[in-house]
């Protein structure tokens, strides 16, 4: 276990090494092309590192409830099944059996590290399986996401199930192996049925120009129609009783906003905008690429929908775990532009940006989100 870095900073010093690091990318990015050997060598080399460092860091963090939320709560359950207790509770089955299961030969600590392994390493996978020799490029991404931290320390099953879906969607060219890591990822948390039957849905439709009309489609409804939504999907039985709660519980200022959040659907749009752009107007034709892009839309549709429910952030994971792989996607398919590894390094900062932004905000004027 960490135990020499202060909790107070623990988090920060996951996002100013973020920043060194990509940093340090961008200036590789303005002096080598993107296959110079020198730039091949730094970005495997580093890639490698930043994939065991990390695990290790996020994964061997000191038990908190006070900066990790939901961690202390895990803890508790995997201590009492570690001393013989019983599954009691009705709701996430399978996910008890797996931690009844780890804590008959894992400590705690090392569960813990278990489980940002299965986190962090599908998307290490995930990265290599669709951009071979580049795969640096979409891992840094992934890794720097907003709210990649809190699905690692805090929403620790909706993480690695999110995950499983991207690992799902790499092996698309075998499909027991897709197969099987949609079932897993739906076992680990059964909100990820909404992407597994977009993309069902995308084995028959598939066109992106309907995708992104009902996308727009739902910003109006959205804001014209309040809670209708809430109230509809809640009833639908879209969920089981807690996650009900999320959709029409009361409000916790302390821990989300609810509202029409016109920040987050702007953070939104710049995946929908690089899809868009590619594809209608660089006229990127890759029919996968137009299944991510849609399954996106489909998901990010939803959260629209019911943006001002309480604990919104939960089901706008659903799509934005998607966002890196949106928009890095063409960039390291296809060259578009004269410079390409200038753009790429541009693409991997202004990700970053918003990241780091949002950690500059909650800093000084609001309680960092836990979602």
């Amino acid at each position: 276990m960490i135990e020499f870095i202060p909790l107070e900073y623990y988090y920060e010093v996951y996002l100013y090494s973020g920043v060194f690091l990509i940093l340090l990318t961008l200036l590789h990015a303005r002096i080598l092309s993107i296959n110079d050997q020198k730039n091949l060598k730094y970005i495997n080399t580093t890639g490698y590192v930043l994939l065991v460092v990390l695990t290790v860091y996020m994964g061997l963090r000191p038990v908190s409830g006070r900066y990790f939320t939901d961690m202390d709560t895990y803890a508790r359950l995997y201590e009492g099944y570690a001393r013989g207790g019983e599954i009691i509770l009705e709701t996430d089955v399978f996910f008890q059996q797996f931690m009844k299961f780890c804590s008959q030969f894992l400590s705690t600590n090392f569960f813990f590290l278990l489980c940002d392994i299965l986190y962090i390493v599908p998307l290490f996978i995930v990265s290599k399986r669709f951009f071979k020799q580049y795969w640096f490029y979409a891992f840094v991404m992934f890794v720097f996401s907003f709210q990649f931290w809190t699905y690692g320390t805090n929403g620790i099953r909706n993480g690695m199930a999110t995950s499983f879906f991207l690992l799902a969607i790499s092996y698309h060219d075998r499909r027991s192996l897709m197969i099987f890591w949609f079932v897993l990822s739906a076992l680990f948390h059964k909100t990820m049925l909404l992407p597994i039957f977009a993309y069902v849905f995308t084995i028959f439709y598939n066109k992106p120009k309907t995708y992104l009309y009902v996308w727009l489609l739902a910003i109006p409804l959205s804001i014209t129609m309040g809670g209708f939504w809430e109230n509809l999907f809640a009833s639908m039985g879209f969920a089981d009783d807690r996650l009900s709660g999320y959709l029409t519980g009361d409000k916790d200022e302390l821990i989300t906003n609810t509202g029409f959040r016109y920040d987050f659907v702007l953070y939104s749009a710049s995946a929908v905008f690089t899809g868009w752009y590619f594809i209608f107007k660089k006229k990127f034709n890759d029919t996968l690429y137009y299944r991510i892009f849609n399954i996106y839309l489909t998901a990010n549709a939803f959260w629209i929908l019911i943006i001002r429910a309480n604990f919104s952030n939960r089901f706008a994971y659903l799509s934005w775990f998607m966002m890196a792989l949106v928009i890095i996607y063409p960039f390291l398919k296809k060259r578009f532009f004269y410079n390409t590894h200038w753009q790429v390094g541009k693409t991997v900062l202004y990700y970053f940006i918003f990241t780091f932004l949002m950690f500059v905000y909650y800093s000084l004027f609001k309680k960092i989100p836990q979602t």
